[in-house]
Order: C-alpha cells, then sequence, then structure tokens
C-alpha cells in the first residue's frame, strides 16, 4: 500500500487511530508510537497503564537505534510482610484459574510517563500536547467496549471489584453496579484531565509534584513500598540494541538484561542450523526445527545462561561470544521477569520505524485520586517472584520478556513485537522466522499458526498439517491441540516500509490486531 505519511499496527482501532491522527497533522513514527501508546492506556485500560511501564526500540533518521527502557523499578526500601497491603485474586480463565497478588503492597515504580516525555524529548517533532490530544477526546468522549476487552474484564473481575475506584472505571453507564457489556462507551474524564495536566506540567507532575506526594503518602498510609524518593528518582535507560542476523536480515531487539530479546536471537540461530536444506514451510522437518530450538531455548532461560545450551546442542558460532557475555552479565539470578501485553507499531515515510510494548500487569486495584490511571502490580506476579513473595532486591530495573523487534529484510524495514507473557517470544520467534526465512508476507506471517512451548507441554494452535501434529505427539510428552487461533499465542502487531514510502501492516487477529494508514 502506498501512503503519503506512514501506517500504524496496535491491538485496538482506537489505538491504530490514534497514531495515524498524529502523523496526519505532521508528526513523525515517534510522535505517533506515544500518541498511540497514551491511546491504548484509554481503550486498552486493562493492558496498559500511564501506572505501568514498557519498551521502545526506536530507529530511524534521527540517530543510531535506541532501546528506551522505561520499565517498572523495585522500590528502595521494603516494609515488613505483616504491613504490606498484599494478597491474592483469581484470574478465571474460564478452564483455568490462576493466582495474582494485588494491593498497594503490588506497585513498582512506575515508568511509562518517564519514558514518555524522555522519547518526545529525543525524537519527537510534534509539541507533546498535540500528540496527547487523540487520547484526551478518546478519554473524554469514550471508547465503545469491544468483546476482546471486555472478555478481559471477565478474566480480571476480582481486581477490579476490589476497590470501588477500581470498579467505577468499568462500571456500566445505564447498570450502576454491574460492569460494562460488550457495546456501551466507558468515559474516564479524570484521565482527560490528567493528560491534559502531564501536557501543562511536564513529567515533574507525577515524578516530584503532587501526584508523587499523593502516591507516595497513600503507599505510605495503606501499606505499600513507593516513596518520594523512589519516583524523584526513576530514571528512563538507553540501550544499544542486541543486533544479529538471520538469513539475509538484519535484526534489531531488546538486549539484557531483559532476556526476551536474546532467547528470540538464540532460537533463530539454532532453527536455521537445524533445518534441512529440503524442508518447506509447514512441514515436519519444519515443526521439528522449531520445536528443538523452544526447547534449547527455554533450557537457556532456565539455567540463567545460554553456554550450556551450546556446549551440548551447537556449535559456538551460534550466538558471537560478546553477546553471551553480555547475556551472563545482564541475567543475574535474581533478576525478575514481566508479562508483556500490548504492542504498538509505526513507521513513517521518512523512514523512521517505532516498535512499543507496554504493560501494566494485571493492575494493583489502586486508582490514583483524581487521575483515572490504575497502577501496576508488578511485585504481585508469581513468575516474577520464584524465590517467594516479598524478596525482590531494591532499587532494581525489572527484566522482561518483552521484546520490540526491527527486521530489515532486503528493501523493507519490519517492527513486530507482542503481548503474551511467555508466549512473546514464541510469537516473535515464528514469525520472524516466517518473514525472513521463508519470505512470507506480513499477513500470511501474521496469521500463520503457531505453537508454544512451556515445559514438557507443547501448545498447537489449528492449521498445522495433521502428520506434523502427530510427529510433535511422538516427540513431546503432553501436547495440547487448540481448535482455532487464540491471543493465547499472542498478538504480534506489524508494519513495513519500503523505499519511496510502500506501506504493508497486519495487526494480528488473534488479539483484535488493527492497522491504521494515512
Amino acid at each position: 500500500m502506498t501512503t503519503s505519511k506512514g501506517m500504524a499496527a496496535s491491538g485496538h482501532p482506537a489505538t491504530s487511530a490514534a497514531a495515524a491522527d498524529v502523523l496526519r497533522a505532521g508528526g513523525n513514527a515517534f510522535d505517533a508510537v506515544l500518541g498511540a501508546m497514551c491511546a491504548a492506556c484509554v481503550a486498552e485500560p486493562l493492558l496498559v497503564s500511564l501506572g505501568g511501564g514498557g519498551f521502545l526500540l526506536a530507529a530511524g533518521t534521527s540517530g543510531p537505534p535506541v532501546v528506551y527502557d522505561f520499565f517498572c523499578q523495585t522500590p528502595s526500601r521494603k516494609r515488613d510482610a505483616d504491613q504490606a497491603d498484599f494478597y491474592p485474586i483469581l484470574a478465571d480463565f474460564g478452564a483455568a484459574t490462576q493466582e495474582f497478588h494485588i494491593g498497594m503492597g503490588s506497585i513498582a515504580v512506575p515508568g511509562l510517563v518517564a519514558g514518555l516525555f524522555e522519547v518526545h524529548r529525543d525524537r519527537g517533532r510534534m509539541p507533546l500536547a498535540d500528540v496527547l490530544q487523540p487520547a484526551i477526546a478518546l478519554a473524554r468522549d469514550g471508547v465503545e467496549l469491544n468483546a476482546l476487552q471486555r472478555y478481559i474484564m471477565r478474566i480480571l473481575d476480582a481486581i477490579l471489584k476490589a476497590d470501588e475506584a477500581a470498579f467505577a472505571l468499568y462500571e456500566s453507564p445505564s447498570r450502576p453496579g454491574s460492569p460494562a457489556e460488550t457495546g456501551e462507551t466507558l468515559r474516564n474524564p479524570d484521565l482527560a484531565n490528567a493528560l491534559q495536566a502531564l501536557a501543562d506540567e511536564g513529567s515533574d507532575l507525577f515524578y516530584r509534584g503532587e501526584w508523587a506526594q499523593r502516591l507516595a503518602r497513600d503507599s505510605r498510609e495503606r501499606g505499600g513500598h513507593l516513596s518520594r524518593e523512589d519516583l524523584a528518582n526513576y530514571r528512563v535507560h538507553r540501550r544499544e540494541p542486541l543486533a544479529f542476523r538471520y538469513r539475509n536480515a538484519e535484526c534489531l531487539i531488546n538486549p539484557p538484561p531483559s532476556p526476551g530479546g536474546c532467547l528470540i536471537a538464540f532460537a533463530l540461530k539454532l532453527f536455521e542450523n537445524w533445518l534441512p536444506a529440503d524442508s518447506r514451510f509447514g512441514d515436519a522437518e519444519h515443526a521439528r526445527a522449531l520445536l528443538r530450538a523452544m526447547r534449547a531455548a527455554s533450557l537457556a532461560r532456565a539455567r540463567y545462561g545460554l553456554a550450556e545450551g551450546l556446549d551440548r546442542d551447537t556449535p559456538d558460532r551460534v550466538l558471537a561470544p560478546e553477546t553471551l557475555a553480555e547475556w551472563h552479565r545482564g541475567l543475574e539470578p535474581e533478576s525478575l521477569f514481566s508479562r508483556g501485553t500490548s504492542h504498538i507499531s509505526v513507521a513513517d515515510a521518512e523512514g523512521n520505524v517505532a516498535s512499543l510494548t507496554a504493560s501494566n500487569g494485571e493492575g494493583s486495584a489502586y486508582v490514583l485520586p483524581d487521575t483515572g490511571i490504575m497502577l501496576n502490580n508488578m511485585l504481585g506476579e508469581e513468575d516474577l517472584n520464584p524465590a517467594g513473595f516479598g524478596r525482590w532486591p531494591p532499587g532494581m530495573r525489572l527484566a522482561s520478556m518483552m521484546s520490540p523487534a526491527i527486521v530489515r529484510d532486503g528493501d523493507r524495514v519490519i517492527a513486530l513485537g507482542s503481548g503474551g507473557s511467555n508466549r512473546i517470544r514464541s510469537a516473535i520467534l515464528q514469525v520472524t522466522l516466517n518473514i525472513a526465512g521463508y519470505g512470507l508476507g506480513l499477513q500470511e506471517a501474521v496469521e500463520a499458526p503457531r505453537m508454544h512451548l512451556e515445559g514438557h507441554k507443547l501448545s498447537v494452535e489449528s492449521g498445522w498439517d495433521p502428520a506434523v501434529v502427530r510427529e510433535l505427539r511422538r516427540l513431546v510428552p503432553e501436547v495440547e491441540e487448540w481448535p482455532e487461533p487464540n491471543l493465547f499465542f499472542g498478538g504480534v502487531h506489524t508494519v513495513a516500509v519500503r523505499s519511496g514510502g510502500r506501506f504493508e501492516g497486519m495487526g494480528d487477529p488473534r488479539r483484535d490486531g488493527v492497522v491504521s494508514a494515512v
């Protein structure tokens, strides 16, 4: 598709539309991705929040590629466990439930607002007030609740009902006391005012000003760990992306200390080594090589180092020694991990490409008064606390499986990423293979069936050849077949730009992906 300004892909029509509005008004890809991120806080509020954090991989005309790490951080001090407001709830997924902890004691230092301002200072072109206008209008005028967001509300019902202020954000406008249903319009005027206040007053409002005082006070009085110093001392980290080649493609991805990018790079190299030359897309050899690569990456993650897997399974050339050394330095045993939840990709006609993934965990149920902002629960997720809750090291940036990526394949520059917790790495791995290894277009690459290995269980999406599934059953003790594509397998929203301003984009239908072009 040829457009004059650019293209965006995300998990909600309003999020992609906000990016398009900013591009149309003269903003670049970075203005647009920031505008879309703030719109996602309105349209996808259980996935993205100003009270959470994320990562942006930025590449283009204004300098070398950079990863902006504005993810959450552990507080500098912790109160005694018996004094913390920290308690479990069950998220109901229908066929299964999962326990999360919420409350003031689950909140880590948020970074998304700092990232918004830092990226805009470095890479933005439009006034920030103009970048935020689509999100402000969306919060003021309201968003129609779609089926996916209602489904997420149903899963996290216990969190929404844990606090009156949290429930008020999702209460039906026509049936007080009941949660909103699909098709109803939800408005968040407090968030509209909060975004306008940030545009007027800057990030100090959140980290040093009135909001910081309020959040620190409530944390102190209601069983949290955050202090004014934690907020004032928060900094965005700029990191050089992990760079590697897969076949003829140049790949950039989120680097250590977050492990997701290294695991994806590792698995891609293994797949390339193990795939027979006569294999075709979707055949048994393809599936076997993919399974082996996923298994090796899982082993690497479990052992917090790649060298053990390399010594046993692959030649030393799989990843460069300096990359291995960096991974070992970054992945300390006490590193923490978080799930990723929503992704936005934007490209513009000037050659700028932005790949952004953000998360609020599941939300703590605490809403910062008069702002409409629910804070994260990053200290309350079981997979972040393998040694037990409350044992997090103070003052540490949380690591994540979130892996925003950029791939240069021939004359295409492609931004991609995914939400989906541990499935992030398998989703990005497979879509990258489909694009750079098999030459598929973005739509075919994203829609192709996926698999995901977790421990001894292999989840297989519908669409694989039955003979391939039989072979996988022979190789894996437990195989679960999914009858249709499902958000479990991630949501890879991707855009590509070619020389001359020719754009291609695909929003993952598993997570209601939407593309907007200008």
